[in-house]
């Protein structure tokens, strides 16, 4: 089984609860793993799933319109990458690197897996 990563994909957006995260915008950081059985084994990039393609497709979603909950969020992307490059299963983490939850350290963050 290969799989396909992108760790670390730091995408500005206006995503959140409160007014002022969606007014003032926030970085979110995303980690995507993408199961493909074993495409890409060939050594053709036609024959794999290309990450460049997989970062694009992150953005879009998180371009898209603005979502209150970051379980919407990675709902959605896993959703697109679903739709996009068939995998045998996909998961999205989407942290909040500014956030101090409850003013404490620690990152905020949700973790979406199909299926």
């Amino acid at each position: 089984m290969i799989t396909v990563e992108v760790r670390g994909l730091r995408i500005f957006g206006w995503h959140g609860v409160h007014e002022e995260e969606r007014e003032r915008g926030q970085d979110f950081v995303f980690d995507v793993e993408l199961d493909v059985g074993d495409r890409g084994s060939s050594d053709r990039l036609e024959d794999a799933v290309d990450y460049s393609a997989v970062a694009r497709a992150v953005r879009d979603v998180s371009d898209a319109r603005p979502y209150r909950l970051l379980e919407a969020l990675a709902g959605a992307v896993a959703d697109e990458l679903e739709l996009r490059f068939a995998p045998v299963r996909v998961r999205v983490r989407v942290t909040k690197p500014e956030v101090r939850p409850g003013g404490l350290e620690g990152t905020p963050g949700v973790t979406v897996s199909r299926p």
